[in-house]
């Protein structure tokens, strides 16, 4: 029973996962401007990462492999927000030059 729970709540998570990568993909895609297609695209996918490591940790076989997607995850959300804050800056420089 447990172990069905367990990956019941996996698969739930992986798919909330799959859904808010789409959804970033479809902001990326259908937004106007260059900072609310990068705002949309970082927000979505890190969360989306983010459930989808939850998934996979409930399906982990040791502490090991959690610890380190979890580090993964954490270095992802430090280098998406800062690579999202430059090219933003650079897109509002260059859109003002004009």
């Amino acid at each position: 029973m447990t172990e069905t729970l367990l990956e019941l709540l996996s698969w739930a998570l992986l798919v909330g996962g799959l859904l808010f990568f789409a959804a970033g993909s479809v902001g990326l895609l259908r937004f106007p401007d260059t900072v609310s297609r990068l705002h949309a695209l970082t927000k979505a996918d890190t969360l989306g990462l983010g459930l989808v490591i939850a998934g996979l940790s409930l399906r982990a076989e040791g502490l090991l492999e959690v610890i380190q997607m979890l580090l993964i995850w954490l270095l992802l959300l430090a280098s998406s927000a800062t690579a999202c804050q430059l090219l933003a800056r650079q897109a509002e420089e260059e859109s003002s030059d004009d």
